[in-house]
């Protein structure tokens, strides 16, 4: 088991990608505190299936859109588990919206759970891990922090903000042992994206983009984060990892 005696925290934990990484964590051995905002029962659910895996696992609620409420989260982490080995900033939405239709509102929603949760959830987890002497933040991203999104303006920001970010704070980290990376999925079968699942021709346009011709699945994601979280990757910091089938390389040509 290549997480074992680790301890976790996944943001947006309930369901989707972040459901897949707790899953994935416990089953090589990690104790997890699954993440939840409204979806309790969602939460209560991964709890069960962890601990049949013979993981300790709690669900723990906050709005990580909140500064105070992610600092609490990560506080009340450390709490339930005893100490906090794994950072993974899953948590995330998507509003869409022509740009010049976006309120303040809707840019501080967006950009409050994305950006600035990731970022001060992380901050109270390297705190903690610089006291410990070492520790991993992993930050589930897009191929929009890189590629543009038609009409997904905020989503695109909030996105780019986190890839500058990391690339930022994976420089003061490192000499503590902390290292901080990214994933960026493109197109994957969630909760997210269950308009386009559900609409066959919607399907096929967006498959149509996909080089590897299919939609990615959440687990696909996780057996990258748990390859971030492991000791394996001591030495890698700093870098976007693109679980997207080769879509952000797409290029029709002419």
């Amino acid at each position: 088991m290549r997480l074992a005696g680790k301890c976790a925290l996944v943001t947006g934990s309930s369901s989707g990608i972040g459901r897949a990484i707790a899953q994935a964590f416990a089953r090589e051995g990690a104790d997890v505190v699954v993440h939840y905002d409204r979806e309790k029962d969602e939460a209560d659910e991964v709890v069960v299936e962890l601990d049949k895996l013979g993981r300790r696992a709690t669900a723990i609620q906050a709005d990580v859109g909140v500064t105070a409420e992610a600092q609490r989260l990560v506080g009340d982490a450390i709490k339930a588990l005893g100490h906090l080995d794994i950072l993974v900033n899953n948590a995330g939405v998507e509003v869409r919206g022509p740009f010049v239709d976006v309120t303040e509102e809707l840019y501080d929603f967006v950009l409050g759970v994305n950006l600035k949760g990731a970022f001060f959830a992380a901050q109270a987890a390297a705190r903690h891990m610089i006291e410990r002497g070492g520790g991993r933040i992993i930050n589930i991203t897009s191929i929009h922090e890189d590629v543009a999104f038609l009409e997904f303006a905020t989503y695109a920001a909030s996105k780019g903000g986190m890839r500058m970010f990391m690339r930022a704070v994976c420089q003061e980290l490192a000499p503590h042992g902390i290292t901080v990376n990214d994933i960026a999925p493109g197109a994957i079968a969630t909760p997210i994206n269950k308009r386009t699942l559900g609409d066959g021709n919607l399907l096929q346009e967006l498959q149509s983009v996909i080089p590897a011709g299919r939609l990615g699945e959440p687990e696909e994601v996780a057996a990258v984060a748990v390859f971030l979280a492991s000791d394996e990757a001591a030495y890698v910091t700093g870098s976007t990892y693109c679980v997207d089938g080769g879509m952000s390389r797409w290029n029709k040509g002419l």
